[in-house]
């Protein structure tokens, strides 16, 4: 995966030690995977890497990512001369407007250097991330990752309070926000323009959700059939192009479309558990019989989790604990070994059709404001609410809490279940620490965004939300590293922008039809999938870290001591992370042991990356 550094603005520096220390930090990153084109204003505008953005006159330009122009005359140009080039005669042409232009996964920058200014952008679905810096001089500094970023001299890399609360409470950093206080993410289908020392932020794209049904299923499925073989096609797979197979719906579908359009049997990589309730790769085998793919498979041990935990850390430029990680770096690296330089990922499917139990259980909810107001407030709530026996009795209980639920404003609702939303922050946060944090904040990034939803639609508002916050912040981000750590370029079919806008296009009940999830992908893909993976319940790719934790020496030694090691950090009082682990011993062994993975990955992540909170 490669990506963008570089500045614009502000005073003069010395421009031969930048371009050194810039240098020391991209090839640290590029350890990992990257390659990183980079551009400046700084003295006789020569960009700091021997990988060089595209200069034209007074205008620079460089973008990461794979992208198509909507132009024919841009095609040709980035044919002939690069993308690069394209993107700057499409500044020419269109000024800011020049992002509408480009379909695909990309970052890009476009300097002006007689202006001092310039223009940021990221993809729609935020696959390929930026981050930026405008310092107190006027100066704007930019990156693929916020290692690259901090690494310019003019920026400070003191960490935010607010950034580790958030990450506690969402098990990474949301957009716009980063670990570091002076440095922001843009957010999926983000534009800023920067002049006159100034940045200026707007959104260049939303989609134009249909939320009425009057439309025509059947065309509707066959559009989808034909868009999913264009979108693995588009990714331009070769022989050395495999993809991950889940033995889910998406995997399965990416896996099956990249079977039809290779010569040779296509490859797959599966990742399983010897742990029950947790191993799927039966269904893996499934769909590999039924579209005959070269099928790869690793089973990952607590031992390997132990081993491959500090580089999993030290990968990521953000504290990141999404425990999924590890089977994606494990099948990352399955592919590699094998050969294999691509992998097509099945991620979005689920958020763009429906594929999540949350918008069922939703749904459910939304359900009671369908009762007439009189009713609610003069029987229902006085009733199972007002009255103390409700809390006591079974069945009143269930429909209390019901009610208590649905009565919450969404999208807080959603986050009822989160063990920060139910724990006394009194008993959890040392007292210095949370008086930094403002505890409303992960909530207002979450209706900032639902806010922006253009629909009406319950289900379409939740799939905007996870367009951003599960894929953007959260499963790209795991994906992006992983495979990069190993080498290995990912490609998402599933996010391609025709899919994107025609999901747009199929309303909501025909995505979420009564209580079905997936209703209108499964009934397009019947006669495409095997039997078994249309009608199994969906599992995901989750690692068994809390069953594995009880019993597993390598483990235990890695996590307490990471943990012994964050009862000094002064973040979370030390009685709670002892009766934190003593729950996990007792009790619930993936609730708990969610967060003892979330806070043994910042220990380790502080340790990695030689950062203090």
């Amino acid at each position: 995966m490669n990506g963008l550094f570089g500045w614009s603005g502000g005073a003069a520096s010395d421009s031969g030690q930048l371009r050194q220390r810039l240098l020391k930090t991209v090839a640290d990153q590029t350890n990992t995977g990257a390659v990183y084109f980079g551009v400046h204003t700084g003295a006789a505008n020569q960009p700091p890497t021997s990988r060089t953005a595209y200069c034209d006159g007074s205008l620079v330009a460089a973008l990461a990512g794979r992208v198509t122009w909507k132009d024919k005359a841009l095609s040709d140009l980035a044919k002939q001369r690069g993308n690069h080039a394209a993107l700057a005669q499409a500044f020419r042409q269109s000024g800011d407007q020049c992002v509408q232009l480009i379909s695909g996964h990309f970052s890009f920058a476009v300097l002006d250097t007689e202006k001092n200014s310039a223009l940021l952008a990221v993809d729609r679905i935020g696959a390929y991330p930026l981050c930026y810096s405008v310092t107190n001089d006027g100066t704007l500094i930019f990156g693929s990752d916020t290692d690259v970023v901090k690494a310019h001299p003019n920026v400070s890399g003191t960490l935010s309070q607010q950034a580790l609360y958030d990450y506690l409470y969402f098990h990474m950093v949301p957009s716009p926000d980063t670990i570091y206080r002076d440095i922001k993410k843009l957010q999926p289908a983000q534009v800023l323009r920067f002049e006159n020392g100034r940045a200026h932020l707007s959104f260049y794209w939303q989609p134009d959700f249909v939320d009425g049904d009057g439309v025509n299923s059947l065309e509707l499925q066959d559009t989808l059939l034909k868009t999913l073989r264009e979108s693995v096609r588009r990714c331009e797979p070769d022989d050395t192009t495999g993809a991950f197979l889940s033995g889910g719906t998406d995997s399965s579908t990416v896996s099956g479309m990249l079977a039809g359009l290779q010569s040779k049997p296509a490859k797959t990589y599966s990742i399983g558990f010897s742990q029950e309730g947790y191993d799927e790769i039966s269904y893996a085998r499934i769909a590999s019989r039924h579209f005959h793919t070269d099928q790869h498979e690793y089973y990952v041990t607590p031992k390997d989790v132990a081993e491959a935990f500090p580089k999993v850390a030290r990968a990521y430029d953000e504290p990141f604990g999404n425990s999924s990680a590890i089977p994606t770096y494990f099948c990352a690296q399955l592919a590699r070994r094998d050969g294999t330089r691509v992998l097509l990922a099945g991620d979005g499917g689920d958020e763009l059709f429906g594929g999540n139990a949350r918008y069922a259980k939703q749904k459910l909810f939304e359900a009671y404001h369908h009762v007439p107001q009189w009713l609610r407030s003069g029987l229902v709530e006085p009733l199972f609410v007002g009255l103390p026996f409700a809390q006591w009795l079974p069945p009143t209980r269930k429909i209390r809490s019901y009610i208590e639920q649905a009565r919450m404003p969404m999208p807080d609702r959603m986050e009822s279940y989160n063990l920060l939303q139910r724990t006394d922050p009194r008993s959890m946060f040392n007292a210095d620490f949370f008086a930094q944090c403002d505890t409303r904040h992960p909530l207002a990034v979450l209706r900032d965004t639902w806010q922006r939803a253009p629909t009406q639609s319950l289900l379409h508002r939740m799939l905007f939300l996870d367009w951003k916050v599960t894929l953007a912040d959260n499963d790209l981000r795991k994906v992006n590293r992983m495979c990069a750590l190993q080498g290995v370029e990912v490609r998402y079919p599933m996010l391609d922008d025709e899919l994107l806008e025609f999901s747009a296009r199929v309303p909501p009940n025909l995505k979420l039809k009564g209580q079905q999830l997936r209703y209108f992908f499964k009934k397009s893909l019947g006669n495409f999938l095997p039997h078994e993976i249309i009608h199994k319940k969906k599992h995901g790719f989750g690692l068994p870290f809390g069953e594995w934790l009880k019993t597993s020496p390598e483990l235990q030694d890695v996590v307490h001591t990471n943990l012994r090691s964050f009862k000094t950090r002064g973040l979370l009082q030390e009685q709670y992370i002892d009766n934190l682990i003593i729950a996990h011993r007792d009790g619930h062994a993936a609730y708990y042991g969610t967060l003892i993975w979330v806070l043994a990955m910042l220990e380790q992540w502080f340790q990695q990356h030689k950062v203090n909170p």
